[in-house]
């Protein structure tokens, strides 16, 4: 098991669409951050899946080490 790269000390901020599936980037390979592009194969890791009932702005930790996931919850503050 692989232990996840932090992207960025930050989040990143989203204009998410409401009824649409995305796949957050959990391991932090992925060079479509903060979402997923397959980029955890063989880690041990995989995206967190997630929805938002309307059209949004959501902060998507950067990180990797939030306790909310995928949402920031500040945890970059910490490391």
């Amino acid at each position: 098991m692989s232990q996840a790269i932090p992207a960025q000390k930050s989040p990143y901020r989203y204009a998410a669409d409401g009824d649409r599936e995305y796949w957050w980037c959990a391991c932090g390979r992925s060079k479509s951050q903060p979402f997923c592009d397959g980029s955890h194969r063989g880690t041990g890791l995989t995206p967190v899946p997630f929805t938002v009932a309307a059209a949004t702005e959501v902060w998507l930790c950067g990180c990797k080490a939030t306790r909310t996931k995928p949402f920031c919850d500040g945890s970059h503050n910490r490391l």
